[in-house]
């Protein structure tokens, strides 16, 4: 099995990498000191298995599993025993190590890994009658659409979906205006777009994304959200009429 290990201790990583290199099928092609490293990474590659620290600074490892769309198996290493039960309402994990590692439990919960499925079930409307793994799928995925993170200066930060008015495109830059604070993220606006949910955002133009719960009055060929007044395209304009609900 291909894997990585993000911990942000180095002794630890060295511990782990130790154990992985006894156990002739895993194969650890990486190792992180820090969540944002590993996601940068995964976004590019598929891997079998992450051994994965609860604890990191500014960023849980459970903050880490809702950054995921299609979470590998992981393996939880920590030293801190008070989130087994909250572990395993997460499809994705295989198994929960507690710090010191020892070589038995270690391949215990690799064997574990090698026959384990991750399947995460779609949500369905309603929860009533489900299994214990749909609810919990249910509750990843609906905390997945109510948040979103975004990276500033190395760190992650988790913004409540429902806060954003509006984004705005500015070259390889977008600026993201929240109730309370704004953010300048390196990225493209169509790439924020996929990850917003489409019934509570609309491109109004080829620079600007709405919330269009926020709006507070149209006029003409602009919107105003806040204090922004936001031009509305033509091609746009028939669409964002459409939702509005009129008198």
């Amino acid at each position: 099995m291909t894997s990585i290990i993000i911990d942000d201790e180095e002794t630890a990583r060295a511990i782990l990498g130790k154990l992985c290199s006894d156990i002739q099928s895993l194969d650890v092609i990486e190792e992180f000191s820090n969540a944002m490293d590993a996601i940068k990474f995964l976004n590019k590659n598929e891997i079998d298995l992450i051994f994965l620290d609860i604890h990191m600074p500014d960023f849980t490892g459970f903050d880490f599993i809702q950054t995921l769309k299609s979470p590998p198996k992981i393996i939880l290493t920590t030293s801190d025993k008070n989130f087994a039960i909250e572990a395993f309402e997460y499809d994705c994990i295989v198994d929960y190590l507690v710090k010191p590692l020892t070589m038995a439990r270690f391949t215990k919960a690799v064997s574990k890994a090698e026959v384990f499925n991750v399947d995460i079930e779609p949500v369905e409307e309603s929860t009533a009658g489900a299994s214990p793994s749909s609810k919990a799928a249910s509750q990843i995925n609906v905390s997945a659409e109510k948040e979103l993170f975004v990276n500033i200066d190395r760190r992650l930060i988790k913004i409540d979906i429902s806060s954003i008015k509006l984004i705005e495109a500015k070259g390889d830059y977008i600026l993201l205006k929240t109730d309370t604070q704004n953010y300048t993220v390196h990225s493209t606006l169509k790439k924020i777009v996929e990850k917003l949910p489409d019934a509570q955002f609309l491109k109004v133009h080829r620079s600007y994304v709405i919330n269009t719960g926020k709006i507070i009055d149209i006029e003409d060929n602009s919107v105003l959200i806040g204090r922004d007044v936001i031009p509305v395209s033509r091609s746009n304009r028939p669409e964002l009429m459409r939702r509005l609900n009129l008198l």
